[in-house]
C-alpha cells in the first residue's frame, strides 16, 4: 500500500509526520505490545470525532478498513479547509494596529435608582447583589471629618478614625477584636479624612450575622483603648518630626496654604501641642457626636439576597443608643495667595515646582469642557502638550503634568507641576507658561480634541467593572449631593464629553487660565534656582509679575517660622 503524503504547508509538521507511516506498519510502540489493552471500537469512534487524536498510536487499531480510510480522508480534508480559512482570515488583518476597526461599543451604566434604598433607621443604602464570590463588602460613609475639629485639637478626627476599629470595643479588647476578625477571615477598617469618615467590613457571606454583630459594637461602643491611643499619638508625633525631611512634604504644605489660605480648615496642620492635648474623653465625645445613622450612607455589594441584606441593615442601625448631631455644611471660604513666585529653601538637587491658578467646582457648567481642555494641556500623559514639551522635546523633567479637578464642595485649584534640576527650573516653568497661554490663544487641533474625548469615553465602562465599584460610586454621589442635583450624571457623562467642541476648549481656557493670577511655588536650592540656566536667559522672578517671596523654614513640631541664621561675611 502506498503511504499517504500530506502537503507541506500544514500547521503542525510534528503531528503530520506520523501520518506518513504509523497506520502502515510503522510508528511508536503499540499499547497492546506493552501489555496494555487495545482501544475499544467506541474509543476509536471517539478519537475520530476529534482532529487532535494521538496519531502515533493509530497503527494499534489493526488493519485499516476502507471505511476508516474514508474517515481519515475526511479529517484531513477538514484540516486543509480549516487552514485555508485561516489563511483567508490572515489576509484580512491590517498591517498596522491603527488600521484595525471595531464595531461600536454598546454599554449603558447601571441606574443608581435601582439600587437605592432609604432605610427606616435613617441612612440611604446602595444594595448591589453579586453572586460571583461568597463574599460581602460593606462600606459606611460618615458625615464628619477634619472640618469639624476645633483649632486646639487638630488631629482629633484622624486619631478617632484610626482607633474606632483598632481600639477595641466595650466587650472586646483591641487584641481580642483583631483575633476574632482573623478567625472569621474578615477585614474591618476605619478612618476619617478631610470631609468624610469610613468604616468597611469584608467577610464571607456565611458569617454575615456574626460580622454585623461586631460591626454594631464597633459603631456603638468603641473602647478607644488607652495603650493604643498612646501608641498612635507617639507615632503621630514621630511623623511630625519628619515632615521637613522630604521636599514633597514641604511642597504639599506650602501649596495648601498658598492655594486655600492659612486659616482655611483643610490647611490646618497638627502640631505637637494639639496632638498631645487629645485625650480619650475627646475621642469618646467625637464618637458620640458624629458616629450615628443620621450621618451614614452605605455601599453594600456581594453574595446576598437583596431583601435579606436590607433587613440586616435595618437591624444593624435600629435602636441606636445615642442621638448625636447632624454634621454641618462644609465651609468653603478659600483664599488664593497674591500672584507671584514663592520660594521655599531645601537643599536638594532637583527643584519641585507648582503653578497654581483659581479652580472650579465639578457642578460648574464649564466642567466637562475644562476636563477636556486640561487633558490636552497636561492631564493626558504623553499625548499632552506639557509632557511633550518639557520631557520629550527638552528633556528637562521625567514627568510634567497638569490637573484641574472639580471640587465637590469648593473649587479645587488648577495645578501644573514638575521636578527639574535647579538651574533649569526657570526654563521649564517658562515652557509650561507658554503652553498655558497658547491653549488660551489658539484652538486645539481636531486630532487633539478627538484623542482627548476618546480617552474619557472609551474607558468609561471600567468605572463600573465590579459591583463593589458601582455601589461605592453611587454611595459617594449620594454622600456629596451629586445624586440629588444630577441623578443621571453617569448616564449622560459620555454625551457631555462628546459634545465638547474646539470652541468650548478655547472659551474655558481663556476663562479659567488667567495668568495674571498665577502663583508659582518652587522648593529647592534658592540661589541655584534664581540663577537660571546659562543657555536659556529666563529668570523665575520674571514669570509672575516680578514678585519673589521667600517662605520661611518652619519648626516641624510647632510649624512656627525658624529665624534665618545670620550670614557670615
Amino acid at each position: 500500500m502506498t503511504p499517504t503524503v500530506l502537503p507541506q504547508n500544514t500547521s503542525s509538521q510534528r503531528d503530520v509526520a506520523h501520518l506518513t507511516g504509523p497506520i502502515f506498519n510503522s510508528g511508536g510502540p503499540c499499547p497492546a505490545a506493552t501489555g496494555q489493552s487495545r482501544p475499544s471500537s467506541s474509543a476509536v469512534r471517539g478519537f475520530k470525532r476529534h482532529r487532535g487524536l494521538p496519531l502515533s498510536h493509530w497503527h494499534c487499531f489493526g488493519r485499516v478498513r476502507p471505511s476508516r480510510i474514508g474517515a481519515l480522508a475526511s479529517i484531513l480534508l477538514s484540516s486543509l479547509l480549516s487552514l485555508a480559512d485561516r489563511s483567508s482570515l490572515a489576509a484580512d488583518i491590517p498591517d498596522r494596529p491603527e488600521k484595525l476597526t471595531f464595531p461600536p461599543l454598546t454599554y449603558e451604566p447601571p441606574d443608581p435608582a435601582q439600587f437605592r434604598v432609604q432605610l427606616k433607621a435613617g441612612p440611604v443604602a446602595y444594595v448591589v447583589p453579586d453572586r460571583e464570590l461568597p463574599l460581602v463588602n460593606i462600606v459606611l460613609y460618615i458625615r464628619t471629618g477634619q472640618y469639624v475639629e476645633t483649632p486646639d485639637k487638630i488631629g482629633l478626627s484622624d486619631l478617632a478614625g484610626r482607633l474606632l476599629v483598632r481600639g477595641g470595643t466595650a466587650s472586646l479588647s483591641a487584641e481580642a477584636l483583631e483575633e476574632k476578625l482573623d478567625f472569621l477571615a474578615a477585614r474591618m477598617n476605619s478612618g476619617v479624612g478631610e470631609t468624610q469618615g469610613t468604616v468597611s467590613l469584608n467577610l464571607l457571606s456565611k458569617d454575615l450575622g456574626e460580622g454585623f454583630a461586631l460591626l454594631r459594637e464597633v459603631l456603638t461602643a468603641p473602647r478607644f483603648q488607652e495603650d493604643k491611643l498612646r501608641l498612635y499619638k507617639e507615632q503621630t508625633l514621630q511623623s511630625l518630626k519628619q515632615r521637613n525631611d522630604d521636599s514633597a512634604d514641604i511642597e504639599a504644605r506650602e501649596l495648601d496654604w498658598l492655594a486655600y489660605g492659612h486659616d482655611f480648615w483643610s490647611t490646618r496642620q497638627p502640631t505637637a501641642t494639639t496632638v498631645e492635648a487629645i485625650t480619650r474623653d475627646d475621642l469618646v465625645a467625637f464618637h458620640r457626636r458624629w458616629i450615628h445613622p443620621g450621618n451614614f450612607v452605605i455601599a453594600a455589594s456581594g453574595d446576598f439576597d437583596r431583601q435579606v441584606l436590607i433587613d440586616e441593615l435595618e437591624r444593624l442601625f435600629a435602636n441606636w443608643p445615642f442621638q448625636g448631631e447632624i454634621a454641618p455644611a462644609i465651609p468653603t471660604q478659600i483664599t488664593l495667595a497674591s500672584p507671584g513666585v514663592y520660594l521655599a529653601e531645601k537643599d536638594v538637587n532637583q527643584g519641585r515646582v507648582s503653578l497654581v491658578l483659581p479652580g472650579v467646582r465639578r457642578d460648574d457648567p464649564d466642567f466637562f469642557a475644562v476636563l477636556v481642555m486640561n487633558d490636552i494641556l497636561g492631564g493626558g500623559g504623553f499625548t499632552s502638550r506639557i509632557m511633550n514639551r518639557v520631557r520629550s522635546d527638552e528633556g528637562l523633567a521625567y514627568s510634567a503634568s497638569s490637573a484641574f479637578p472639580g471640587g465637590a464642595y469648593y473649587p479645587l485649584v488648577f495645578k501644573a507641576s514638575f521636578q527639574s534640576k535647579s538651574r533649569t527650573v526657570a526654563y521649564a516653568t517658562s515652557i509650561i507658561l507658554e503652553e498655558i497661554r497658547r491653549i488660551a490663544e489658539n484652538p486645539v487641533s481636531d486630532d487633539e480634541l478627538n484623542t482627548s474625548k476618546r480617552s474619557f469615553i472609551d474607558p468609561f465602562p471600567r468605572a463600573f467593572a465590579t459591583k463593589a465599584q458601582a455601589a461605592g460610586r453611587f454611595a459617594d454621589d449620594e454622600f456629596t449631593g451629586r445624586y440629588a442635583r444630577d441623578p443621571h450624571y453617569w448616564r449622560d457623562y459620555r454625551k457631555r464629553i462628546d459634545q465638547v467642541t474646539r470652541e468650548d476648549v478655547l472659551r474655558v481656557a481663556r476663562k479659567w487660565l488667567k495668568t495674571d493670577q498665577l502663583v508659582i511655588l518652587a522648593v529647592g536650592q534658592r540661589e541655584e534656582i534664581l540663577k537660571g540656566h546659562p543657555d536659556h536667559p529666563v529668570k523665575l522672578s520674571d514669570l509672575a509679575g516680578g514678585k519673589v517671596t521667600e517662605l520661611p523654614a518652619r519648626d516641624p513640631l510647632t510649624l512656627e517660622p525658624i529665624a534665618a541664621a545670620p550670614s557670615s561675611k
